[in-house]
């Protein structure tokens, strides 16, 4: 009788870990599953979206290991033990309050059709937690790799750019 080979990975999800069977039976992973499949089909984590499904359009990006990433293109297999944090991620745990980066995109209409925004808000977080008070330019530049068909890509940086600039009034505000 042939045995059957399996291994489990873990992956840290917004804080949480989750166990995941790899092998061939049902209910297994498959070895050749990308992250994005994983993080949608299997844990629920649905606010990302896979549009090309070629890493081109930004879409499917998470935060993994501190550093932005474009889901569809990396297989899960090579994420044991990684931390990633996913749209859902950012809001608050507890109370389900969206981060200050979220509501800067709903107060100042940086999305439209919103297929694409939680793609862009993921990649700017990224930004933001290496570089706080990003110029425009580096935020354009930032976000190159995603793609929106809506033309949203102006109101998103203006976006990004309000909620760089309420921080910035915040921490003068602290140091008077």
């Amino acid at each position: 009788m042939k045995q059957r080979i399996q291994k489990i990975i873990t992956l840290n999800v917004n804080g949480r870990d989750y166990d995941i069977s790899v092998g061939e039976g049902r209910t297994d992973m498959p070895e050749s599953e990308t992250l994005a499949d994983t993080l949608r089909d299997r844990l629920g984590f649905t606010g990302l979206k896979v549009g090309c499904g070629q890493g081109a359009c930004g879409a499917c990006t998470v935060i993994m290991n501190g550093k932005a990433v474009t889901s569809c293109m990396m297989m899960t297999m090579d994420c044991d033990g990684a931390r990633i944090v996913t749209i859902e991620g950012l809001a608050d745990a507890v109370t389900g309050e969206l981060s200050g980066l979220q509501r800067s995109f709903v107060e100042n209409c940086g999305y439209q059709c919103g297929f694409c925004t939680p793609g862009i808000i993921m990649t700017a977080q990224a930004l933001l937690e290496k570089n706080p008070e990003p110029t425009e330019e580096e935020v354009r530049e930032a976000l190159a790799g995603n793609y929106c068909r809506c033309g949203t890509h102006y109101s998103a940086v203006e976006s990004i750019m309000a909620y760089v600039e309420q921080k910035k009034k915040e921490k003068e505000g602290c140091a008077q």
